[in-house]
């Protein structure tokens, strides 16, 4: 019997056991991946498609995605996901600045069947004038709901100063919405979809015949050269700040070009940012929001980009409290440049790490996941044991050096809106 008066033992993570997925070749340019082991009869099926917001005219890629499950000449939209919903299927879609993503999830045994619907609706959209009409109309008006909203305005004017003069700070305007067409809608289906299949992700039990099945069934998207990605420039080191009549509130960023993880800087600089503002326990958060009571939440964070990133800090405050914030972040900021940090709050940040590490390990789902973190970078699943021991050995005196390399008020990019 368990003595309940004791605590359990602690043990240091020195190493986890990473399961890297089964890989397969579609063509020479995109491959699949499978990740088998799940406890259950779940599965998972991702397609990412060339088709970010970074391609083509503004808005063309969001409406595209959008309409992807519209109908067929043969099959209405309510049909096709009546169909998928019978089988007990739950397709997602969505699209960031370099993907567009279409995602399924269904038991197992009857993934393929769906997977041959979603192939059909994908292939075949008829791209039907009322369809097209009702989609524009409504992320229309979703659009001008979202430019009421303070954290909406600050973050488009965050994105274009942040990507200065890039694909990656194109922001949708209102007119675009008049002067997008069903045709282009049409070529960008062809050209990003049809023909812009860059990886298949497959989690659950499928046998090899499941496999070479899915592969042959999509085998036609398949781009038929590598993707090309752009260069993010340096942001814009810049104060702005969008005047919204009425507002209560003010969102707050604050930021800059950052690397991704083929940089040396990167493993250390998220300690570094753990401390400052990504968890709970954060220095911004003890100031912020518990010291000041300016806001009921900050956070800053690292996003990666295929060939760079970006450092944010985001949160809304009161009116009122707008420069008093910015000056807090700042004060932070010289706080991490000019005193080092304690070995106290230091071995709390990394143990708090280690343990997201190891809890973002648990299970297929999880693992793949991590690999989908590294794949872009040609990057092994040996990066994580390698990060462990960099978060280990990360001491004040190199969290000071970063803190002065990155953390320079006088290159970011501050913006507000409110």
């Amino acid at each position: 019997m368990f003595n309940r008066s004791l605590s359990p033992a602690l043990n240091e993570i020195d190493s986890i056991d990473f399961i890297k997925p089964k890989t397969y070749d579609i063509n020479q340019h995109v491959k699949l991946y499978h990740m088998g082991n799940v406890p259950n009869e779940t599965s998972r099926v991702d397609f990412y498609f060339h088709a970010g917001t970074t391609v083509g005219k503004r808005g063309v890629a969001a409406l595209t995605n959008g309409i992807l499950l519209s109908g067929t000449a043969e099959k209405t939209s309510v049909e096709l996901h009546n169909a998928i919903d019978y089988l007990g299927g739950y397709f997602e879609s969505g699209i960031g600045q370099e993907n567009g993503l279409v995602t399924m999830y269904a038991l197992r045994e009857n993934m393929l069947p769906i997977l041959h619907i979603l192939h059909d609706a994908i292939t075949n959209v008829a791209f039907h004038t009322h369809e097209f009409e009702d989609l524009l109309n409504e992320r229309k008006q979703k659009f001008k709901v979202s430019l009421e909203k303070v954290s909406f305005l600050a973050q488009r004017a965050f994105q274009e100063r942040l990507f200065n003069d890039s694909p990656y700070g194109r922001i949708t305007e209102i007119t675009d919405f008049d002067s997008i067409s069903i045709d282009e809608l049409k070529s960008f289906h062809r050209d990003n979809y049809l023909n812009g299949l860059k990886k298949v992700v497959v989690i659950g039990n499928f046998s090899q015949d499941d496999i070479d099945a899915l592969i042959d069934l999509c085998g036609k998207w398949a781009q038929p050269a590598p993707a090309t990605y752009f260069n993010a420039p340096i942001n814009l080191k810049e104060k702005y700040h969008f005047t919204k009549d009425g507002a209560l509130q003010t969102a707050i960023r604050v930021g800059r070009s950052f690397v991704n993880k083929t940089h040396e800087d990167y493993e250390e600089f998220l300690v570094l940012n753990t401390i400052l503002g990504d968890y709970f326990g954060s220095r911004l958060m003890g100031n912020i929001r518990e010291d000041k009571g300016y806001t009921y939440g900050i956070g800053s964070m690292v996003v990666e980009l295929q060939k760079s990133g970006y450092f944010l800090i985001a949160t809304e405050v009161g009116a009122e409290h707008t420069e008093a914030t910015l000056t807090e972040i700042k004060k932070e900021f010289e706080r991490l440049q000019h005193e080092l940090v304690s070995e106290e709050e230091l071995s709390l940040v990394k143990s708090y790490m280690l343990g997201q590490l190891l809890k973002s390990a648990d299970g297929a789902y999880a693992m793949m996941d991590l690999h989908l973190s590294v794949e872009p970078f040609e990057i092994s699943l040996d990066y994580y044991n390698e990060s462990i021991e960099r978060i280990k050995g990360c001491s004040p005196e190199r969290i000071q050096e970063l803190a002065k390399k990155y953390l320079n008020w006088n290159e970011m990019t501050v913006v507000s809106a409110g």
